[in-house]
């Protein structure tokens, strides 16, 4: 089996997911739930564009490393029909930890945030994508180039998940049957991910598979109704402020905290709304908090 050419899987899903959200879009109003929020749907829609268009250079400067790196691999894996079995779960195992971290660590939220600044919950949600993850996020998947998958196996799976957790974004699809949502990551595991109930927060981090969850304590079914959107909502639909907001807080924080440099990188590496002068509230209190509640 060949290596296929550097993949460009997004970019021919494109048209794809331009006449899903159309469906969508009548679906919502025939069936008289909420209607669509175009101007945050538009929104969603830049935020992806510049996504693809910034992709063109991330996606180099991520092969330039992959194919350096991979020039010092431990093994030679070659391509076959298992081997893109194993590198399906692999890839997933490392995209689990990749996604927790985003929320976990202050540096990697700064452009994850994008994501989940839209309070609505639907399929144009799935396209309001990072501006600036693509130029370092990709150091989660170094590990299975090392091992011994070649780049553009890897790159291309890394497209196939992104393709996958398209079809969640969505309120349409309430459930799936009981052994899919046991093993896969579905719209109700996902609408858990974006919501901002206490009980809800930081949790279902999966991309294809729920499994990853399950096993390491981050996983939450859906009960209450999902309230979308961030703990502090952005509030603006302007995709520059969106994309950049979080990095110049973050920075703003860094330069300007009246502590040590030891505290000020802190601030970089420790999660969202920590702070120095012991005063945070962290996704981890506020769900603590409603267990308290709850007990």
């Amino acid at each position: 089996m060949q290596i296929p050419d550097i993949p460009n899987l997004i970019h021919y899903a494109i048209p794809f997911f331009a006449l899903t959200v159309i469906i969508e879009v009548i679906l919502t109003i025939k069936v008289k739930l909420e209607d669509y929020d175009f101007k945050d749907a538009s929104t969603s829609l830049l935020m992806g564009f510049g996504n693809v268009l910034l992709g063109i250079i991330t996606k180099a400067i991520v092969l330039t490393a992959f194919l350096f790196l991979y020039k010092y691999r431990f093994f030679t894996i070659s391509v076959t029909l298992w081997t893109w079995v194993i590198l399906l779960f692999a890839e997933d195992f490392m995209y689990y930890w990749f996604h927790r971290i985003s929320h976990e660590s202050r540096l990697f939220w700064a452009s994850h945030v994008v994501h989940h600044s839209s309070k609505k919950y639907n399929l144009s949600t799935a396209l309001r994508q990072t501006w600036s993850g693509g130029f370092y996020t990709f150091i989660f998947w170094i590990p299975l180039i090392l091992v011994g998958f070649h780049p553009i196996m890897v790159m291309a799976q890394m497209s196939i998940s992104l393709i996958y957790q398209y079809w969640i974004h969505t309120e349409l699809i309430k459930k799936m049957p009981k052994w899919f949502e046991a093993i896969f990551n579905t719209p109700s595991h996902h609408r858990v991910h974006h919501a901002t109930n206490p009980q809800y927060l930081d949790r279902n981090h999966a991309g294809i598979f729920i499994i990853w969850d399950k096993l390491f304590g981050t996983f939450e079914p859906e009960i209450e109704k999902p309230v979308y959107g961030l703990v502090s909502n952005i509030n603006t639909y302007n995709p520059l402020k969106i994309a950049f907001i979080e990095w110049y807080n973050m920075l703003t924080d860094f330069f300007n905290s009246k502590t040590s440099i030891f505290n000020k990188f802190k601030y970089l590496i420790k999660p969202p709304g920590w702070k120095h002068d012991g005063t945070s509230i962290l996704s981890t209190d506020l769900r603590k908090e409603w267990e308290e509640k709850n007990k």
